[in-house]
Parts: C-alpha cells; structure tokens; sequence
C-alpha cells in the first residue's frame, strides 16, 4: 500500500497542477505518516536529479545577467558566510552541540544546505549519524522555508529581485531556494538561482580550510554541476542564435529542469521521517533553528530597508 500511494505521489507531482510547496507538502505528509519505503533511492535520486535540473536551468539564462547578479551578491556572499560561520560556531558552544555537528549545521546555513554538510562531511571525520542529523536538521528547516517564504514576501511586498536575494541568503538548500523562486516569479528564480551557485563555489575553500586541519584532501567532494550550469548559460546566450535548430528545445529543456526539481522536493520530503525527527534531538534542532532564524530575520531586515540591494 505504501508503495502505492508513493509511486501516485511521484505522478502527481508532474502534472501542471503541482507546484514547489505542494510537492514538498506531500512528500513531507507521506514520509511522516507512512515512512518511505523507496528512503535510500529517493535520496540517491534526488541528489543526482538535482544536479541535473539545476544545470538545466541555465539553458533559461542569460551569462550577460548571470555575471551581473554574480558580481552584485558576491560581497554578500563573502559577509554572510562569515557572519553565519561565527554565530553558528557560537550558538553550538553555548548550547552543548558536538564540535562536527555544530559545524556541519552551521557550513549548510552558510553556503548550500545538505551540499556543503556532504562535501564537508568526510573532511571532518564526522559519523554517519552526525551526518544524518546535521542533514536531517537542514532539511527540516528547508521545508519550513519554502512554504513561509513565499508567504511572507507576497505580505511584505517584496520585489522579486528582493525575495531573490532573500531567498538565496536564508534558505539552505539550492532545491528549496529554486523552488520558492519559482513560486515567486521568474525574474526571482533568476536571482535565487544565480546568486546561490556562486555562493556554493564557497563549498571548495571551506572543504579545503578544514582539509588543512585533518588532511583527507581526496575527501572533498567538488559541486562540478555548477559549472555545467554556466555552460548551458553559455551555449544559451552565444549559441542558441547561431544552431540549427528550433529554439523551442531550450525552452523545453528548461522547462523539464523546473518540473524535475519540483520532483527533487517531493523526494526529499518524502524521507523526512518521524524516526529522523526523534534522532536529531532537541540540540542540533535548536541550534539549526536559531541560527537559521537569526539569518532569516536580519537579512530580510536588511533587504527590506533596502540597506542591501543588487
């Protein structure tokens, strides 16, 4: 039965009746009430399929735009990972985390989610259940944001380029922060999604600073996806006029990739159990919500002064 109702689950979420909350919805209400039966191929799958769509996506931009959202976020990007990495390193002294965990939770609000905590991961020795509950911990928040964001900027009146940097600033993952931006519109999807790849480049020198203190270079797990996202951007933008074909097949393309990540949210909600939920525990829980919190609240203060813009 509860394969059934997955496998129904994962068809719905395809038609043009789904949208990025829905599916995270759903998927969240099945793997909470039923358990994934499907938990270590959904999470495989989702971790590749995201890679996939998001390098999709870039068959939608143009490079010319892409540099300038890259310029304009990269002083933000730059203070934002340092503020995270300070605060959270604090919160998880004070509040008794383990030493991996409160990294790990604080590498993922910083830069990119479960991608930064499972480059990270391995260069820290941290176990298979500091891992878990670090991702388990993101990923919770995650859903959390996709469905409250979106929320709130429509309250507030947020621009889209606004919600954009928002989203990029506060929300972990590249999958929720894609999501919500095309819940908001397309120029915010634009701007979620540009400034949020160049802030996961960050993935590299973080691995490599904490490399320098245990040694496991070939560790380091490297977002290569990212660059396949700025070739699509390029071929896009320089090609696309030129190739003998109809330019319908990037639209097409990019179409797919947008109906893929919906599918991503629906596979990683589907594997947030109750099980998972009573393993964080309350520590790694507070410490992810607080620091995440902390993040959201000042950083749309200050996009909603218009103290940061692009």
């Amino acid at each position: 039965m509860r394969k059934v109702l997955f496998v129904v689950g994962l068809m719905f979420v395809t038609t043009r009746w789904a949208s990025p909350p829905v599916a995270l919805g759903l998927g969240l209400s099945f793997g909470l009430v039923f358990a994934n039966p499907f938990a270590k191929h959904a999470q495989a799958l989702s971790k590749r399929l995201l890679q996939v769509c998001v390098a999709g996506l870039g068959f939608s931009m143009n490079l010319h735009e892409v540099m300038k959202i890259g310029r304009s976020g990269f002083i933000y990007t730059i203070l934002g990972i340092a503020f995270v990495m300070m605060v959270g390193m604090s919160l998880a002294r004070f509040l008794k985390v383990t030493s991996n965990n409160g990294f790990l939770i604080a590498v993922g609000t910083a830069i990119c989610g479960g991608s930064a905590i499972v480059a990270v991961g391995p260069v820290v020795e941290a176990t298979d259940e500091e891992m878990s509950v670090s991702l388990g911990t993101v990923f919770i928040l995650n859903s959390v944001a996709l469905i409250l964001f979106p929320m709130v900027g429509n309250a507030l009146g947020l621009t889209q380029e606004q919600f954009g940097l928002w989203a990029d600033l506060a929300i972990h993952d590249t999958s929720s922060v894609v999501g919500a931006g095309i819940k908001y519109g397309a120029v915010a999807l634009t701007v979620a999604t540009t400034v949020k790849l160049a802030r996961a480049m960050w993935i590299a020198p973080v691995a490599l600073v904490a490399a320098t203190r245990k040694r496991h270079w070939s560790e380091i797990k490297w977002p290569w996806f990212i660059l396949f996202f700025v070739a699509a951007a390029v071929i896009n933008t320089y090609l696309a006029p030129r190739l003998p074909m109809d330019p319908k097949v990037f639209s097409i393309a990019s179409s797919l990739s947008r109906t893929g990540l919906i599918l991503t949210l629906y596979l990683i909600g589907s594997n947030i159990s109750r099980a998972m939920i009573t393993k964080i525990g309350v520590r790694p829980l507070l410490h992810g919500t607080l620091l995440w919190s902390i993040v959201t609240v000042i950083s749309l203060g200050l996009i909603y002064k218009r103290i940061i813009v692009l």
